[in-house]
């Protein structure tokens, strides 16, 4: 991976972070209170993919903290953390996964999402329950709900979305990088 932390990933963040905010009010309910299919997932899935775990939780901590706050009046941290849990899961893999080289195809399509799959499962189903339940003293059965429901909502935004930004990308900046200079 690499770890250099330049302009490209600041403009990253920036952008994901910003986008992430907006995409707060754009919300598909699933039948529990609290819980919904976010498109802005699949924006922080895809540029921590692009840009690694710093971006990924620049986007998911402050994007989601500035939603909240904008929108709702406050911030509910035991659920902005996972957001950065998944942003960091998915960006440590994010040289694995090829995309700003045109490799995001078959086996690394795979490779996301094992790799989303789980992050979003620690993110919601083990810290954002416990977080929960030690800091707003949740009922447990509740915030679990909550937290599987979340967890399966996430899969299926990055899975299916996440998967087609990343494949387009890919192949864009694939095309891009073959680019010679002629005298």
């Amino acid at each position: 991976m690499n770890k250099k932390f330049g302009i490209k990933e600041v403009v990253a963040a920036g952008i994901g972070t910003a986008l992430f905010v907006v995409l707060t009010q754009v919300q598909i309910p699933i039948g529990i209170p609290n819980t919904a299919l976010q498109p802005r997932m699949a924006v922080l899935a895809f540029l921590s993919a692009i840009f690694g775990p710093l971006v990924g939780a620049i986007i998911g901590l402050v994007g989601h903290a500035l939603g909240d706050a904008l929108f709702y009046g406050s911030v509910w941290w035991s659920w902005v953390i996972p957001e950065a849990v998944v942003g960091i899961a998915i960006g440590v893999f994010a040289k694995k996964f090829e995309v700003r080289e045109g490799g995001f195809n078959g086996k690394k399509i795979v490779l996301f999402n094992i790799v989303q799959v789980v992050a979003n499962a620690v993110a919601w189903i083990l810290v954002a329950p416990v977080l929960d339940i030690l800091v707003y003293s949740e009922p447990a059965n509740k915030v679990f709900l909550q937290g599987v429901f979340a967890w399966l909502g996430d899969v299926i935004i990055i899975g299916i979305l996440g998967s087609l930004l990343l494949v387009a990308y890919s192949k864009i900046a694939g095309k891009s990088g073959s680019l010679t200079k002629e005298d």
